[in-house]
């Protein structure tokens, strides 16, 4: 059975899922930093192996003895494969750039930087290019994101993989409380970090539209990023909108979902989307905006509703269409909770994973 190393340093929610439909079909070793461990904490598979690091805040110089037990950890596998989930750490980057690596699979959740995303690591969007050149293997989630790694990065196009984001329902139902809340048939969910690129200000212009053909409609907003207070300079109606400017502790996470009708995702750029793909798995309907990865993503009138960017009135209109029509509703919840059968099953995801380690390691043993 083919060794694989799976080293993380974000994205928990995605390598949890991952790793543990991957043990099914590789010898599976899963690093990462101790400050990420507590999300893993009780919703791994016991097969996985688990090797923690410590590792220092970005501009702490201890991170050169943190990437030095990292990769002493790398060599004591000896993996077939080292498979990473995208970093914008670049003490990583410049460890891939000056070491020797394993065969190097690389997954890219997103190539460039989100427009007013100020939490990125400064100059990472640069360094992280190296992973691009020094990876064997690229894992995107939308053929756009391939596109862009073929003409604008001129990576071969053998060389870029498209595997879908897998839904992340079954794991925030694992970790959520017993009490299934109910679902509440006119409220909507906006969740997430809130930075410009989110198009929240979109939603809220189109909340009173919305209103005057469903007077009854409720709006949570959920997630940590720009003081809220900027979109309510006069306050807000606590009964028109539940706003939780925080933090959402994991456990609570499913809650939300499942109150709520409908996810909105109102954004104005938009690579993929793991907030998509939990509310598939929660059985929450989508409205999105056609743009970026999105497009991909939402299958539009058939799992999800799809409007134009930056159009309040477009916005408006299809949540009113959706909540006013339960059929419509129970067709797309039937249609989404299938993809999490099909399209968006880890365990098909870990299948074709695991084929392009084979593939990679056939390619390796020709060389020599």
């Amino acid at each position: 059975m083919i060794k694989v190393a799976l080293l993380h340093f974000c994205f928990e929610d995605y390598t949890i899922e991952l790793a543990n439909s991957l043990v099914k079909y590789v010898d599976l070793t899963l690093i990462h930093p101790e400050k990420v461990s507590d999300a893993c904490t009780n919703v791994l598979d016991s097969r996985i192996r688990v090797i923690s690091f410590k590792k220092p805040r970005i501009r702490d110089p201890r991170n050169l003895l943190s990437m030095s037990t990292m990769m002493n950890i790398i060599k004591d596998i000896q993996p077939d494969v080292l498979h990473v989930q995208e970093t914008n750490d670049p003490w990583y980057d410049w460890t891939l750039l000056l070491n020797k690596m394993p065969p190097l699979v690389t997954t890219i959740h997103d190539i460039f930087r989100h427009p007013g995303d100020n939490m990125s690591v400064f100059g990472s969007e640069y360094t992280r290019r190296i992973g691009f050149y020094r990876s064997q293997q690229l894992i995107v989630h939308t053929y756009q994101l391939k596109n862009i790694l073929i003409e604008q990065f001129r990576i071969p196009q053998e060389r870029v993989n498209v595997l879908p984001h897998g839904e992340l329902g079954s794991l925030y139902q694992r970790r959520g409380s017993q009490n299934i809340q109910a679902r509440e048939p006119y409220t909507l969910l906006f969740f997430g970090r809130i930075l410009p690129y989110k198009g929240l200000k979109y939603l809220l212009e189109a909340m009173p539209l919305i209103a005057e053909c469903i007077p009854e409609v409720k709006l949570i907003i959920a997630g940590k990023g720009e003081n809220i207070r900027q979109y309510f300079p006069n306050g807000y109606d606590e009964k028109r909108y539940e706003i939780i400017n925080d933090f959402i502790p994991l456990e609570e996470v499913g809650n939300l979902f499942q109150r709520s009708t409908a996810t909105v995702l109102p954004y104005i750029e938009a690579s993929q989307s793991g907030v998509a793909a939990l509310s598939y798995g929660m059985g929450t309907l989508v409205v999105a905006s056609e743009v970026g990865g999105l497009s991909e993503i939402v299958q539009h009138k058939k799992d999800g509703l799809l409007v134009p960017p930056h159009d309040v009135r477009a916005l408006a209109d299809a949540i009113i269409c959706l909540l006013s029509d339960r059929d419509l509703q129970q067709s797309m919840q039937t249609a989404a909770l299938a993809r999490c059968q099909q399209d968006l099953n880890w365990s098909n995801i870990a299948a074709q994973t695991a084929q392009i380690y084979h593939r990679e390691m056939n390619m390796q043993n020709k060389k020599y």
